[in-house]
C-alpha cells in the first residue's frame, strides 16, 4: 500500500526511533538521506535542492529565526523524497506563501516538511493539554518544536483534533484558509473581513487581540443563518501585512444541516455551478 505524503514523513521519524520534539535534528535526518545541508546567502529564494543519484545538496539561505531555517530543510528533504530526479528553487520561509499558490510540487513538500518537524505522535499530546490552545500556547508549541508559529497553527489544523479554521486575510481580502477536515463544508468564509472582527482591528488599526474571545458567526461566514451560532476568534500579525486567523466553531455549527442558500451559482444555462467553498 502506498503511504500518503504524511505518512511518509512520520514513517521516517519511526524509523530514526525518534521519540521526543529535541530529536529531531533535521540536519542530521538529511545526512542520513545523503543530502548535504550548506548555508548560505541566497537572494530570489530561500532554499535550493541540486541532487544527483543518490546523493543531494540542500542550500539554505540563513536566518535569524531557526524555525525557518528548519522548514526550508525539511521543505526540501520533502523534494528529494518525493520529486527525485529534479532541482528546485523555493521561497519556503513562509509556508502559507505556497497555500495561496497553484504549485503542486511545493505543496507537497510542505506536507512532507509539516509532518516531518511535528509528527501526530509527538504534536498531538503537546497540543491537546490546552484544550483549544490559544496563539499563546500554539507559540509554546512551537518553540518546543523549532517551528515557526504559522507553520505550527495550520499543523493544529491539520491534525484535526479540533473544530478550527486557520485563515490569513490582507485588506484585499482572504488569501488563504485551511479546516479541519471534519469541519461541514457548509460553512462559507466570507471573501473580505467584517468590520465586527478582530481581525479588521488588527489590520486597520493595530488593535492586538490577546485571547480567544467569542463572536457572532455571521461575522465570518456567508450563511444566512451565521447568526443563530456563535465562534472563538483570535488573530496575530503575520507575513506581508496579513493577519493570521483562529476560528473554533461550536458544537452547534458541527451539526448543522447542509445550507443550500449560500454560494450557489449558475451558468448561462440555468445548470448549477458548485462553489469552490472554503479553500483548502
Amino acid at each position: 500500500m502506498t503511504l500518503g505524503i504524511g505518512e511518509q514523513a512520520e514513517a521516517l521519524i519511526a524509523e530514526l526511533g525518534i521519540s521526543s520534539p529535541k530529536e529531531i535534528d533535521v540536519e542530521a535526518i538529511a545526512f542520513d538521506a545523503q543530502v548535504e545541508v550548506v548555508y548560505e546567502p541566497m537572494t530570489g529564494c530561500e532554499a535550493t535542492l541540486v541532487g544527483y543519484r543518490d546523493r543531494a545538496i540542500a542550500s539554505i539561505n540563513p536566518s535569524e529565526f531557526r524555525g525557518r531555517e528548519r522548514f526550508s530543510v525539511a521543505h526540501e528533504l520533502g523534494h528529494w523524497h518525493l520529486h527525485r530526479g529534479r532541482s528546485f528553487r523555493c521561497r519556503v520561509d513562509d509556508p502559507s506563501a505556497n497555500l495561496s499558490s497553484d504549485r503542486k510540487f511545493e505543496k507537497e513538500a510542505d506536507t512532507f516538511a509539516s509532518h516531518l518537524l511535528m509528527p501526530t505522535a509527538l504534536f498531538g499530546p503537546a497540543i491537546s493539554s490546552f484544550g483549544t490552545p490559544t496563539f499563546q500556547q500554539l507559540k509554546r508549541v512551537a518553540d518546543e518544536f523549532e517551528t515557526s508559529i504559522t507553520a505550527t497553527t495550520l499543523r493544529l489544523a491539520n491534525v484535526n483534533t479540533l473544530p478550527v479554521i486557520v485563515a490569513c486575510y490582507d485588506r484585499e481580502g482572504k488569501r488563504w484558509a485551511i479546516p479541519a477536515a471534519d469541519i461541514p463544508r457548509r460553512w462559507f468564509l466570507k471573501e473580505k473581513l467584517d468590520e465586527d472582527s478582530y481581525a479588521y482591528d488588527l489590520l486597520y488599526s493595530g488593535k492586538t487581540c490577546l485571547g480567544l474571545f467569542k463572536q457572532s458567526a455571521e461575522t465570518w461566514f456567508q450563511n444566512d443563518d451565521a447568526d443563530k451560532y456563535e465562534v472563538r476568534e483570535q488573530c496575530i500579525s503575520s507575513f506581508d501585512s496579513t493577519v493570521l486567523v483562529l476560528l473554533y466553531l461550536e458544537s452547534p455549527m458541527l451539526k448543522a444541516g447542509f445550507d443550500w442558500s449560500v454560494n450557489r451559482r449558475y451558468n448561462e444555462h440555468g445548470s448549477y455551478v458548485p462553489g469552490r467553498g472554503i479553500t483548502r
